[in-house]
């Protein structure tokens, strides 16, 4: 019989290989899922991994769900390598929309398109404010982050609700619960005509660069995964905890925020109760999939936008529930923890 067998060390190959397999896995489970729906599995599976790369315009909005995706996971590897488990940056998604529709609403015929990098800023500091929030609960009160971020994803959410059937509710929107579309000024610049693909694009490549380079090639870096890695030996170093909390969360939340201004002053154009997409929580996929590396996190990003555009044609075209985006999501998630074990043990038949 097959048994499990501890290596003496973590296996370098298998932290690499077990993402590969567990997409493999998350393949297989998904073709005897369609088989049981009663779909053709090679169809099915071509409308996830085929139909969001056939095309310019099908790059380009794999592109626009990929960029949200990016960035909200570089500020969580930040977080997780920091051993801070910021699970609410959905909610500092959604703050960071919030804020950067304020600044976005405030506009008129005379402002000029200097307003984009207000908005962008705003919603930077929206993110940080509520991830800043988690921060100062764990330092003053030592209250656990994990519970803490994630209730206030449904504060934020109650907030944006408020505001878009209250204060900012559109007087022309037929009653109903949005604010009104912002100008064209507001817009985030788009990259080509006739695409939805802005410059966001690049900020999250700008992000990956400067993710690497904080981690890997700076001080402070260091500290903050010397500070996930072994408290005790940070402490001994110097290394403050307090900071790394802070920073950590900070960054996580700067991100967050940074996407959903992105989000809605580009592809959405107004605050809608719709903005809260499951992109905070997806990124936690997306960073672990990716290795918690900044190069990593754009392969598992790119892969994971194909599930949300993939979910969405196989409701309109194979007449599948809406649900199945995160059903793919669940399942590469929980094949890549159970492969994730042959990184510390080995297969070995034994009696």
């Amino acid at each position: 019989m097959l048994r499990l067998e501890a290596r003496p060390q973590p296996s370098a190959p298998w932290s690499y290989a077990s993402p590969v397999l567990a997409l493999l896995v998350t393949v297989m489970i998904g073709v005897l899922l369609f088989t049981a729906l009663g779909k053709d599995p090679v169809s099915a599976l071509s409308v996830f991994f085929w139909e969001p790369i056939r095309s310019a315009y099908a790059l380009g909005e794999l592109a626009v769900k990929a960029t949200p995706l990016l960035l909200i996971a570089l500020g969580l590897a930040v977080c997780f390598r920091s051993n801070v488990w910021n699970i609410g940056a959905e909610g500092q998604y959604v703050l960071g929309a919030i804020a950067a529709s304020g600044v976005a609403l405030l506009a008129n015929k005379s402002t000029g398109g200097w307003i984009v990098l207000p908005i962008l800023v705003a919603g930077v500091l929206g993110g940080m404010f509520w991830a800043g929030i988690t921060a100062w609960l764990r330092d003053r009160f030592n209250a656990n982050e994990i519970l803490v971020s994630l209730m206030l994803v449904y504060v934020a959410v109650q907030v944006l609700s408020y505001l878009v059937s209250g204060p900012w509710k559109d007087p022309q929107g037929y009653n109903f619960p949005q604010s009104k579309t912002f100008d064209l000024v507001t817009r985030i610049p788009r990259l080509f005509e006739g695409s939805r693909v802005s410059i966001g694009v690049f900020l999250a490549l700008l992000g990956v660069v400067g993710t690497w380079i904080f981690l890997f090639r700076t001080r402070a870096g260091f500290a903050q995964q010397v500070g996930g890695l072994a408290p005790a030996a940070a402490r001994y170093a110097g290394f403050s905890s307090r900071r790394a909390l802070w920073v950590a969360l900070l960054v996580s939340g700067g991100t967050a925020g940074l996407a959903g201004a992105l989000e809605v002053a580009g592809p959405i154009g107004q605050l809608t109760p719709y903005v809260p997409a499951g992109y905070g929580f997806a990124a936690i996929i997306v960073a672990f999939v990716g290795r918690l590396h900044p190069v990593g996190m754009v392969l598992s990003a790119i892969l994971m936008s194909m599930f949300y555009i993939g979910g969405e044609l196989a409701q309109s075209r194979l007449g599948l529930p809406k649900s199945l985006t995160g059903v793919f999501q669940g399942l590469l998630l929980f094949s890549l923890l159970a492969c994730d074990t042959l990184v510390n043990y080995r297969l070995k038949w034994g009696k």
